[in-house]
């Protein structure tokens, strides 16, 4: 092989690897003072894709305008603090109109943290049903419609109305809230639909979360690099919203930008824009995880090439001539973007072993891989971190920091007693970090399920439950109680996987996942952190759940102790009272589950009813 397109490849694998910069803390936040200066702010950044979140920009304005809203004069950089013992906000007391029989029972989306939903497909006042069967997430194009379905009592079911607007849902009070992919609408159901108000975002919805009678609305915006501000993140009712250049805010050090991530407040009743705080940073998933007293945003920051390779070759300073150091050293502070570098990495790399006779380039290659792949096992945690952005509830920045590795999901965090947990995988293993207010990490557990990646994770109190997978299913229990000296305290090896755990109770969980081609049903039993058992399992003869996609698509109704699954094939309803047993399969294109009352309703291309007293079918609903 030539020594250029070898030198290309170690390139790749680094980057493969996750490399672009031993990153340090972004603690320190700049605003811009003008166009020109975010656009050399722009010309600096590389734009190679890479995920992550990087500058401020800040909006609030102060009344409704008929004309573009523009900002006010720039606030002060926001100073990162600790986070104080915060008041959560208060949930609505307002509840609809129930039947007296009904006694207020009603399902909710299976959501994260208990008070603050979260957008779904299916939500259930106590009396109708709202389902849109539209998955923006996949099918931004299809323009599927919301049905509502007079649901209780079941004798009355029908379909009332539908609204030819689909997407994800939020219901707050008699506004329901259609988020699609760039566009939201709101629409008052107390009669029939009637739309109030609308949005149309400049960009794609990342997610929402409705806690008290507030919307917190995640959007993303990409970044015109010819014309970079003022923003428009989008327009409600067709007033733009105008952020102009001295509003932006960004880190001091430079990292990978495309696109703004814009986090606001949405009045669910006006749909006006009430604050907004946003961050400039790179296309690609982001983490978003709501407390109630913060909300936390994940991103990626990679090791600098450039700089891994100098420190690498700073330890092995026999492999090269000193004058090959001292080029790269001389590189690292070019003022050309980190491609241009790379690309004069390799130039000089190549020039070394092009310089060598066939059998000395032989030995340098080798020695080259193996020592390079020596040190990368070392400094593994240099090569991508995760960046962590703390916003307070008024959207006000309170705290920024980093881990090591990439988290797998919003369930891979969780604040608890002003604690910040979080689990991550790291190349080819697994930490757990405990970070306090500040997200300064206080407390860590490293190097778990090594060769495998973690599939699944669920913190409850002072435990966190982990799953990592590549052959067998680890099951980790770990003894958070004393934030900073974390323990693993018990681990258990089966077969396949679990991609979704639901605590059941202080000692029992569910794992929800596959074990080869076919899903699985698991019962632990945590009662002993130290030793974790499988109690149960069932095996489906199914090859996918929705559960294995998203939490939302989970129903558990305690009171009965059963909760719902859906499948490919049908619906099925289990029993979790005395050992794991499936009560009840019901052929039909099952997407989700609700209850009202006693009756579960069992909703995909038709609406099935079952008494949850007898499990006999009451009702019955084509949706066509």
């Amino acid at each position: 092989m030539k020594p250029m397109m070898w030198l290309i490849l170690l390139i790749l694998a680094i980057t493969i690897a996750g490399c672009a910069e031993n990153a340090e803390k972004a603690k320190n936040f700049s605003s811009f003072s003008s166009e020109e200066e975010v656009k050399t702010y722009l010309r600096s950044v590389d734009r190679s894709g890479f995920q992550g979140i990087g500058g401020l920009v800040y909006y609030t304005p102060t009344t409704r305008v008929v004309k573009e809203v523009s900002v006010p004069a720039p606030l002060e950089t926001p100073t990162p603090a600790p986070t104080p013992a915060a008041t959560p906000m208060p949930v609505p007391t307002s509840t609809p109109t129930y039947l007296p029989e009904q006694a207020g029972r009603f399902s909710e989306t299976n959501v994260q943290v208990a008070g603050i939903d979260e957008p779904d497909i299916v939500k259930t006042d106590g009396e109708n049903i709202y389902f849109s069967k539209w998955q923006w997430r996949y099918y931004p194009a299809m323009q599927q419609k919301t049905r509502v379905i007079k649901a209780y009592p079941p004798q009355n079911l029908k379909l009332d109305s539908v609204i030819d607007k689909g997407g994800e849902l939020l219901l707050h009070n008699d506004t329901l809230v259609i988020l699609g992919y760039n566009k939201i609408y709101g629409y008052n159901v107390s009669e029939k639909p009637e739309k109030v108000w609308n949005i149309e975002l400049n960009g794609s919805l990342v997610s929402a979360r409705l806690y008290g009678d507030k919307i917190y609305l995640i959007t993303r915006t990409w970044i015109d690099f010819y014309d970079p501000c003022p923003i428009r993140p989008l327009k409600s009712n067709g007033i733009p919203v105008v952020i102009d250049c001295t509003r932006i805010y960004h880190p001091v050090q430079p990292v990978p930008v495309d696109v703004t991530y814009n986090v606001m407040i949405l009045n669910p009743e006006t749909g006006d824009i009430e604050k907004a705080i946003s961050f400039m940073g790179t296309s690609g998933s982001s983490v978003v995880y709501m407390s109630k007293n913060a909300i936390y945003i994940t991103y990626s920051r990679y090791a600098d090439q450039v700089k891994f390779m100098y420190n690498f070759l700073k330890e092995n300073t026999d492999l090269v001539p000193s004058e090959v150091i001292k080029k790269v050293e001389k590189l690292l502070n070019y003022d050309i973007s980190n491609r241009a570098k790379q690309v004069e990495l390799q130039v000089i790399m190549s020039q070394y072993s092009s310089s060598l006779s066939s059998d000395e380039r032989l030995k340098f290659r080798n020695e080259l891989s193996s020592r390079f792949y020596e040190y990368m096992k070392e400094h593994k945690r240099e090569l991508e971190r995760t960046g962590i952005a703390k916003i307070g509830l008024n959207l006000e920045l309170l705290a920024s920091g980093e881990v090591a590795g990439r988290a797998l999901n919003q369930f891979a965090l969780d604040e608890y007693n002003g604690y910040l947990r979080i689990a991550t995988t790291v190349i080819d293993t697994n930490d757990l970090y405990v970070l306090d207010g500040n997200l300064d990490v206080v407390g860590s557990i490293k190097d778990f399920g090594r060769g495998e990646r973690i599939y699944a994770v669920r913190f409850v109190g002072d435990k966190g439950y982990v799953v990592t997978f590549k052959r067998t299913d680890p099951f980790f229990v770990m003894d958070l109680s004393n934030p900073e000296n974390p323990q693993l305290k018990g681990e258990l090896k089966i077969p396949g996987y679990s991609s979704y755990l639901h605590p059941i109770n202080e000692s029992t969980a569910l794992g929800i996942g596959k074990e080869g081609r076919k899903v699985k049903v698991s019962v632990f039993d945590v009662s002993s952190a130290k030793n974790p058992k499988e109690i149960d399992r069932y095996v489906l003869d199914e090859y996918w759940s929705d559960i294995l996609r998203t939490h939302h698509a989970f129903l558990i109704d305690k009171k009965h102790e059963i909760f719902f699954l859906p499948g490919n094939k049908g619906g099925y309803i289990f029993s979790y009272k005395d050992g794991l047993k499936l009560l009840k399969a019901v052929d039909v294109s099952a997407l989700r589950a609700i209850y009202i009352g006693d009756y579960l309703y069992i909703i995909g291309d038709k609406v099935v009813v079952l008494d949850e007293n007898t499990w006999k079918k009451v009702g019955e609903l084509e949706l066509g």
